[in-house]
């Protein structure tokens, strides 16, 4: 009877600890709280999240059929529809956060509203450009999960599980398909895995690590370049490939898996050499015109639409590297100084949060 007792307790003591991966678990949240009720540029910047928040109580959910953001020029109208509905995303993160911090159920209940509106609207589509954007709807989910009402999970996490199979069923996954080794490839895999860690479930958390590995072994080359630089000639798509990964990584560190920043392929490849890579071109030591030799159509589409930092030759700009800098230094904390070189002494909320996330 001891023994089944000690048993149970371990196993309690493992699920509250897979509680939340993906967002801030409980203990940060306090440490959260903490910091807000005893530090002043803490309180400050909380006090314009607070304010938000309180706003979007007011607000109504605008959920769409089908994200299309992928493959479109700025200005096309499916991507402004897609474009507007998607500012549901922060309200939702928002509203989810701020009810764990003062656990006032209007908070839940308006966040309950908007997510089951993206739930009962929204169709995967199984590309993964599209999909990436549900990040925060993701993390979300995870912060509130426990205290969700029955019926409305249900359809939440069916939403959510759709997606990810469509991911990993589409099309666009095909072996051959230029798609399946990519930068698709790199926020397929951080789709599936968030949602993965969010549901706790087993099976797309297997697959989700098990193609990280052979996605390494692809897509990133052992001198720190990757595919998606090779084709793009771009620093842009360099970072746009490893921030998914970093994601994906510091999710499965968190849930008390292997090190897949510092994991190496068979060829020799990591995810941490490819950021060390991009180092000195954030630190001035190199520069990079960016395009100059782009293999994709894509990008000269949107360089003769104007849109900005596309055009040939359009110098690589350190910032660009933030998504990459502020994930990495949860793995390798002796970047925290570049990291503030680059974002500047200026402190934010999103910082305060992820600096929650950082191994002590």
């Amino acid at each position: 009877m001891r023994k089944f007792v000690v048993t149970i307790a371990l196993a309690s003591l493992y699920f509250a600890s897979f509680g939340q991966i993906v967002s801030l678990n409980t203990t940060e949240t306090e440490k959260l709280k903490n910091a807000v009720k005893n530090d002043e540029e803490s309180k400050k910047l909380y006090q314009g999240f607070e304010k938000s928040a309180l706003k979007y109580l007011n607000e109504q959910p605008n959920p769409i059929d089908t994200i299309r953001t992928e493959g479109l020029l700025k200005g096309n109208p499916k991507k402004v529809k897609t474009q507007q509905a998607l500012a549901d995303m922060n309200k939702i993160f928002a509203l989810a956060l701020q009810y764990r911090m003062t656990t006032e159920q209007k908070y839940l209940n308006k966040c309950v509203e908007f997510l089951s509106a993206w739930a009962k609207t929204n169709k995967a589509n199984g590309d993964p450009i599209d999909d990436t954007n549900l990040d925060p709807a993701v993390e979300a989910y995870d912060l509130i999960k426990a205290d969700i009402p029955a019926t409305d999970k249900k359809q939440i996490e069916q939403w959510l599980n759709e997606t990810a199979w469509a991911e990993i069923n589409s099309k666009r996954m095909k072996p051959g398909k230029g798609t399946a080794v990519n930068n698709w490839n790199a926020h397929r895999l951080k789709v599936v895995g968030e949602i993965g860690y969010a549901l706790n479930n087993q099976e797309l958390i297997k697959w989700t690590i098990d193609n990280l590995k052979s996605h390494i072994n692809i897509n990133l080359y052992a001198d720190g370049t990757s595919l998606d630089f090779k084709e793009r000639d771009a620093m842009h798509y360099h970072i746009y490939d490893l921030e998914p990964m970093l994601k994906l990584a510091i999710m499965i560190d968190r849930a008390g898996g292997a090190n897949y920043y510092t994991y190496e392929s068979p060829k020799g490849s990591s995810v941490k050499k490819s950021v060390e890579w991009l180092i000195p071109y954030i630190n001035g030591e190199k520069q990079h015109e960016e395009y100059v030799n782009t293999k994709v159509k894509f990008d000269r589409d949107r360089a003769k639409n104007n849109e900005p930092g596309f055009a040939p030759g359009s110098m690589f700009k350190p910032g660009l590297a933030l998504p990459v800098l502020r994930l990495s230094v949860y793995f390798d904390p002796s970047q925290a100084d570049l990291l503030k070189k680059v974002s500047g002494d200026s402190n934010n909320w999103q910082r305060v949060l992820e600096e929650l996330k950082h191994k002590q």
